[in-house]
């Protein structure tokens, strides 16, 4: 009887130390690759900025693989982060598995675009001024900051599944996630997609990939906050519709009526 309880928790103790090196693991896959989209869409120090690359047989093949590859991720994003969804997906993956699994399956999807991107390298405009590229520069990169800092606001590590696995690993319940609103929370509904706007859009050269780039990703971000809206309102209720009543939806500013 003993042996077979001490195998069990052996078993146990194994279970929950590979689901804490797959939910770090998942993380560190992420951020690494989070870091190298930042170089990507810049054309920093990266091995392959996006316009980068094996060329298309043609301008028009480059935008079809292309934006078959933003839509990709586009899909199985939107898919996956809806409640209906999860309800289905939980039956079969265990909920401290749950968000890292999405997470890596999404990090994979964006590292294979930026792999197999095919570049349009012919610039729209281009800024010469070292003063006009160096503010643009420092303009996009305060866009990737705000996206940083605005996980942090919310539950970075709860974001990105670690603290679901480290709760598993611990034998800890996980709590709900509270609505609360801070800093850049507080002037606008979506800074995390607003910041990836500006990321995207702020570049002292503009080349006709990254332009097909920053418009579908523009157009996705417009449509996804529409799904995310509605994810919110089912999670928070009357205390997210009061939040929509005051808080502009992107742009800060257009502030609405108080509670």
């Amino acid at each position: 009887m003993s042996t077979g309880t001490s195998t069990a928790s052996q078993g146990d103790l194994v279970a929950r130390a590979l689901t804490l090196l797959y939910g770090v693991g998942t993380y560190l896959f992420f951020f690494c690759t989070f870091l190298y989209l930042i170089g990507f869409v810049g054309n920093w120090i990266v091995p392959k900025g996006i316009d980068d690359g094996t060329p298309a047989a043609s301008a028009g093949a480059a935008v079809a693989i292309n934006v078959l590859l933003l839509g990709l991720f586009a899909v199985q994003h939107t898919i996956m982060s809806r409640p209906a969804f999860k309800e289905v997906w939980t039956r079969w993956v265990p909920w401290h598995l749950e968000r890292s699994t999405f997470v890596l399956l999404s990090t994979a999807i964006l590292a294979f675009m930026a792999w197999q991107w095919r570049p349009l390298p012919e610039p729209v405009w281009r800024f010469e001024s070292p003063l006009a590229i160096g503010v643009l520069t420092a303009v996009s990169l305060s866009g990737w900051g705000i996206v940083l800092v605005s996980t942090f606001l919310i539950d970075h590590f709860e974001l990105f599944g670690v603290k679901q696995t480290v709760s598993y690993a611990l034998g800890r319940s996980l709590e709900e996630l509270k609505f609360i609103e801070r800093l850049f929370y507080r002037w606008v509904r979506h800074p995390m997609m607003l910041g990836f706007l500006i990321a995207f859009w702020a570049t002292p050269t503009m080349s006709q990939g990254h332009l097909l780039f920053a418009a579908v990703t523009t157009l996705y971000v417009v449509i996804a906050i529409q799904f995310e809206e509605r994810t919110l309102v089912y999670r928070h209720g009357e205390q997210y519709r009061n939040y929509q009543r005051r808080v502009s939806m992107l742009l800060p500013f257009g502030r609405r009526q108080q509670d």
